[in-house]
């Protein structure tokens, strides 16, 4: 029996939950609305969120968007930021280098080489072209092998002999064939003495493209440093990341010497940080946190070294610090004044996330409206293979496209709807007689039940 009754309460409960899900949501709910501009082929349209459309959102993970057709009608949309992240393993590899030569006097920048590979690419020997005598070769850079890895490269890591600190700057080219070079920008590592202290910047960025191999030259006539390690990090993702949305700067605070904290409209999901350093020379070992509120401790998110000094009469600037993409709020950077701080007042600081697409499916007919900014609605954002039943990130990249109109975000005065005192909203008084009657009839089923004699053994 007890059974019987927790079955008919889940009806209910079930039934219960059904008839919020019914209530819709309406344009008077939110606080801010963004007429959308729609281009190429429907029913389904992708908008990509602008950063300062996101800021209006009153909840953090956007449960409070909504899109409303000309009717006031809500539209079944799906919001695509997860699937922009499905990165899966990241692996370190060790790789081997080659050392690259030139002439003292050679005018050309990149040296000549004959290369012994192996029958599956691997490189065994690389000597250059033409016999230098002893004392006219000079290291301009290096050659790394890559080809036993498969997946695209995401970051470079490189260590050298300590005959050659402070900042080590070199192009980075990468090529299947060892004929034809494609660049993938200048790198740049450090190796730094600061007051009895060792600061040393091993990373770099790479474009997160496949090659078999990277080339690596220093600028004439700075010749390169010896390497005694190489590795390269790879990640195989299912789809391509979106990209990074870059806010406005954004002022900060500062209540102590070489401590500065900043805070964010909302909570959000930082993945990296750009910090103004105006002062040319500028050196800061600096230590970053940031929590939710400020109810909570602050935890540690990122460390580095920030610069923006002056060689060769060009400027040489780290002002980013790469970010896990944890929610926070709060930010508070904290400087090793050693180095000279970054002055009294708070730098302005710039924050990136990942975009965030929208889709939907257009019902009933336009203009269509962005809605958001209310802390009381739920999510109502379905699945993307549920809202489009052939979904594939092919189909996707195909569907049309929506605009914000003019590229701004206007809030406009929302009016409070009237209630309605004439006439019956059948609806609701149909739903409520179905929940009425499912709770008479399971009150009759326990009524029943508790009447009905024992069973004679």
């Amino acid at each position: 029996m007890s059974q019987k009754l927790s079955l008919g309460w889940l009806g209910a409960v079930g039934l219960c939950v059904a008839l919020s899900a019914g209530a819709q949501d309406k344009p008077g709910d939110f606080t801010t609305h963004v007429p959308l501009t729609l281009s190429g082929e429907g029913p389904w349209y992708r908008l990509e969120l602008p950063m300062a459309v996101q800021l209006k959102a009153r909840q953090t993970d956007l449960s409070d968007v909504r899109v409303f057709n000309a009717a006031g009608e809500a539209q079944a949309y799906a919001l695509a930021r997860e699937q922009a992240r499905t990165t899966e393993n990241r692996t370190l590899n060790d790789v081997k280098w080659f050392p690259l030569y030139n002439s003292a006097d050679a005018s050309e920048a990149t040296p000549s080489i004959r290369v012994q590979s192996s029958a599956n690419g691997t490189l065994v020997e690389v000597q250059p072209s033409i016999q230098l005598e002893a004392g006219e070769e000079v290291l301009r850079g290096w050659l790394l092998d890559a080809s036993a890895i498969k997946a695209p490269l995401q970051q470079l890591i490189l260590d050298w002999t300590s005959e050659r600190d402070g900042f080590q700057r070199f192009s980075i080219e990468a090529s299947d064939d060892l004929q034809h070079w494609q660049s993938w920008g200048e790198g740049q590592v450090a190796r730094l003495s600061f007051a009895d202290e060792r600061v040393e910047q091993h990373e770099v960025g790479l474009p997160g493209q496949s090659a078999r191999y990277l080339r690596l030259l220093w600028n004439t006539p700075q010749s390169a440093p010896v390497l005694t390690s190489a590795q390269l990090e790879s990640a195989r993702t299912n789809s391509l990341p979106l990209p990074l949305v870059w806010s406005q700067p954004l002022n900060g605070s500062s209540v102590k010497a070489g401590e500065y904290t900043w805070q964010l409209p909302m909570g959000l999901s930082v993945e990296r940080l750009r910090i103004e350093l105006n002062q040319a020379n500028s050196l800061a070992p600096v230590t970053l946190f940031g929590r939710r509120e400020s109810s909570l401790p602050w935890q540690p998110l990122s460390s580095g070294l920030l610069y923006r000094l002056t060689q060769s009469g060009q400027d040489v600037v780290q002002d980013e610090l790469q970010l896990p993409g944890q929610t926070v709020q709060q930010l508070k950077l904290i400087v090793d004044e050693r180095g000279g701080g970054l002055g009294a007042e708070a730098p302005a600081l710039h924050f990136a996330v990942r975009a965030t697409q929208l889709v939907f499916l257009a019902r009933g007919a336009g203009p269509y409206t962005l809605a958001l900014g209310s802390s009381t609605v739920k999510a109502a954002n379905l699945s993307l293979s549920t809202l489009i039943p052939d979904y594939s990130t092919k189909r996707l990249a195909a569907l049309g496209q929506a605009t914000v109109d003019g590229g701004s975000v206007a809030t406009q005065p929302i009016t409070a709807t009237p209630l309605v005192t004439s006439g019956t909203d059948w609806k609701k008084v149909g739903l409520w007689s179905v929940l009425l009657l499912g709770v008479v009839l399971l009150a009759a089923m326990a009524f029943s039940l508790l009447r009905k004699p024992p069973a004679k053994t």
